[in-house]
């Protein structure tokens, strides 16, 4: 805080002069902070020669206004020898130190442009979080890099015509030099930038030893494709209006092959470990789904050469399938899969609720049995354990895509979705276990 006294007669408390005139003989200051007028003119007789004693060395003699790029570097470098006076040499900490280890990560930004309010916003967050904690006396790592090795920056360059590394290398320095300048209080000692070989050498022995593990596989599945960036987007990167984040593009629905990490292997862990955390409880519902776990029994139905897997909590009610549900992005749903008098009426429908599914990005909610879109496939699957027995398969929203099998049983007799959903289509159901409740769970989604 930056105390001014004129004379005797008032003072004003500021956080920050941004513009300040003093003129003589009679002192008239004007103080200025974030555009708001903190003191009105203040009449002095006998403190010019104090202001200039405080200011003196900021003041431009010719003009009588405060230098504040001058002013502004006095406390930049003041902050940048504080910062380089307290290090956080983690190599050599001993155990008490580390107990005073303060870790601040924010998300690097992508080099293909220039910084904006946006990243000032982020960037105070994380400068004012190392910088209390730094008061406090903690040992800060507060590190910055650029996510630097994707299409965005590729094709921006493109764009222009301007070769991906130049361009990058270039908005690099110069959004380096933007940080600097809103005096951001990073490590730049532990800067790095994704594109250079010495960091993505680890992304790919990490990426390696998943696989050696058996914890990435590679699979066909529907993605979310924006046909601008010609690249992939995660659900959250589509709003509400189906497009993408980013470009604005319409979003597309595709079927790609693509790497898949086997995060299904560590639910139970990641859900237990949801209890450790002191966050709002709306945010950690929302972090449980996401996880998604759920304990049941996969179910192989035979079709053709091959077999639909089905997933479900209630083995015992295998006997009531009436019917198979399937998602819409399931590998069942394409031309080459169904008959010929069904695919357009499937593949019409079925994209319609893809089209559902991606306006409601991250959030779609799941549609109950009634309000459920559905259509029959004219596929039939023979059920496990009665061979005789031939099951329908149906494309319905209920399903969600890209979740689990894609296939769910519908029994009719023990869900009561199950029930509204077949009551709608007409498909018909018996009861297998006695004197069980219709609305007892006959899948868990």
């Amino acid at each position: 805080m930056l105390l001014v006294q004129a004379g005797c007669r008032r003072r004003a408390l500021l956080p920050k002069v941004t513009n300040a005139v003093f003129q003589t003989p009679q002192t008239r200051v004007s103080l200025l902070s974030h555009g708001r007028l903190l003191s009105t003119s203040l009449i002095c007789q006998a403190s010019d020669q104090k202001l200039r004693q405080r200011f003196g060395s900021w003041i431009d003699n010719t003009t009588g206004k405060l230098d504040t790029q001058a002013l502004e570097f006095k406390w930049k470098e003041r902050w940048e020898k504080l910062r380089k006076a307290q290090p956080a040499q983690i190599d050599t900490m001993s155990a008490d130190d580390i107990s005073q280890l303060f870790y601040v990560l924010v998300m690097f930004p992508y080099p293909s442009g220039i910084l904006h309010m946006g990243h000032v916003r982020v960037y105070t967050i994380s400068d004012t979080l190392a910088r209390f904690q730094r008061m406090r006396g903690r040992k800060v790592v507060h590190p910055m890099g650029w996510d630097a090795f994707g299409l965005p920056a590729e094709n921006a360059a493109i764009e222009r015509g301007i070769a991906p590394e130049k361009w990058t290398r270039d908005n690099i320095k110069v959004m380096k030099d933007q940080l600097k300048s809103i005096l951001a209080d990073f490590d730049w000692e532990r800067e790095v930038a994704t594109c250079d070989a010495d960091y993505y050498k680890w992304t790919q022995h990490l990426f390696l030893q998943l696989m050696k593990h058996g914890m990435v596989y590679r699979a066909e599945a529907e993605v979310n494709w924006d046909p601008i960036d010609q690249t992939v987007l995660a659900n959250e990167q589509v709003d509400a209006q189906g497009r993408s984040w980013r470009s604005g593009a319409v979003v597309e629905k595709r079927r790609l092959k693509q790497w898949f990490a086997r995060i299904t292997a560590y639910a139970e862990d990641l859900l237990q470990d949801l209890d450790t955390l002191q966050w709002p409880a709306h945010v950690k519902t929302m972090q449980s789904n996401w996880i998604g776990r759920s304990e049941g029994v996969e179910l192989k139905f035979g079709l053709n050469d091959g077999d639909v897997t089905v997933f479900t909590t209630r083995a015992d009610t295998v006997f009531g399938a009436s019917y198979i549900a399937i998602s819409c992005d399931h590998p069942l749903v394409c031309r080459e899969n169904l008959p010929k008098d069904r695919a357009d009426e499937v593949l019409r429908i079925a994209k319609k609720m893809s089209e559902i599914a991606a306006k409601g990005g991250a959030n779609v909610s799941v549609d109950q049995g009634s309000s459920a879109l559905g259509v029959f496939t004219g596929l039939y699957a023979t059920h496990p354990l009665e061979a005789t027995r031939k099951v329908p398969i149906w494309v319905a929203s209920y399903v969600i895509p890209g979740y689990g099998t894609g296939a769910v049983m519908g029994v009719p007799a023990h869900d009561a979705r199950d029930r509204d959903f077949s009551t709608k289509y007409g498909i018909e159901g018996s009861e297998t276990v006695v004197g069980e409740s219709v609305d007892s769970p006959s899948a868990e989604f």
